[in-house]
């Protein structure tokens, strides 16, 4: 990357944070897609015209489709930045390739699947013992009140209270919502805390943080192992889906279910309507105010 695309970007980055409060992790994401499309032109980014940034979808050929379809998001940003700050007099991102992609369907379990892991992980936590509670506990939210991982494992200690039937949680982007903690959440999570030292900060500490992505990973694997489903088919993510599949099926609205995800875009939330469709033929005949009207 030449110096002034070093400069024009640095000065994009800033924009980015500061009008947007895009995280560090997007900033670099962001700094990294531009860095490697500057690598892939004759010139300069700032200086590139339409036929060189259509040149990239040959360039870029081996790269899978979601990987181009980024680089020219971030390029279509950044030509947006220079175009208002009157860097450029045009915007020559319309000729920057664009990929068609097909969004894969979510990998789920059916109810008999999660029942099973719920099952084993409640026997464990019979016992007691710090990490099968601990373990228990985090199935009852990821599963219960389908957070992220990362919102999950950096819960604060006092997160989830007595009594209190949700949480406030600051998730992806920085934004507010609110999650329902169901009562065998708080049960499972009350046990959990007497485990957990007085003086942490978090609800699920690990050394001198918290529980990491990664720990989390594979105590998920491991609690689906136990319930003689196969490790591979498990994630925390797959869990997420679950919680929300699952209450589609069950009649939840579309709407709802956006704000219970935190998706900023419904487009985000459709992907599960996957759903069996005699379910949807069934809700339809039920609920629409037609239904009950003579043919």
């Amino acid at each position: 990357m030449t110096e002034e695309d070093r400069r024009l970007t640095d000065r994009f980055l800033d924009m980015m944070s500061a009008e947007y409060g895009a995280s560090k992790h997007t900033l670099q994401a962001y700094r990294n897609d531009l860095e490697r499309a500057s690598e892939s032109l004759a010139r300069p980014l700032v200086h590139a015209d339409p036929a060189e940034l259509s040149g990239l979808a040959e360039r870029w050929g081996e790269l899978s489709g979601a990987t181009v379809a980024r680089r020219a998001a971030a390029l279509r940003r950044f030509y947006g930045f220079l175009l208002d700050e009157g860097l450029r007099a045009d915007d020559p991102s319309a000729a920057l390739p664009r990929p068609r992609l097909e969004r894969p369907l979510p990998r789920i379990l059916d109810n008999r699947e999660v029942e099973r892991m719920f099952e084993a992980a409640e026997d464990r936590a019979a016992s007691d013992e710090g990490n099968a509670v601990r373990n228990l506990a985090l199935l009852e939210l990821l599963y219960g009140s389908g957070l992220r991982a990362t919102e999950l494992v950096s819960l604060p200690r006092a997160a989830v209270r007595a009594g209190q039937s949700f949480l406030i949680l600051r998730g992806k982007g920085s934004k507010e919502r609110l999650v329902p903690i169901s009562g065998r959440a708080e049960a499972a999570v009350g046990k959990w805390r007497h485990h957990v030292p007085s003086a942490s900060l978090w609800l699920f500490p690990s050394g001198k943080g918290h529980l990491s992505r990664v720990r989390l990973f594979q105590i998920v694997r491991q609690l689906a192992a136990d319930a003689g489903i196969a490790p591979d088919r498990v994630s925390p993510h797959v869990l997420r889906h679950a919680f929300a599949t699952h209450l589609l099926s069950g009649g939840a609205d579309l709407r709802v279910l956006q704000s219970l995800l935190g998706h900023a875009d419904i487009a985000t939330t459709q992907i599960y309507t996957h759903v069996d469709s005699s379910r949807l033929v069934e809700l339809v005949n039920a609920r629409h105010p037609l239904a009950d009207r003579p043919s």
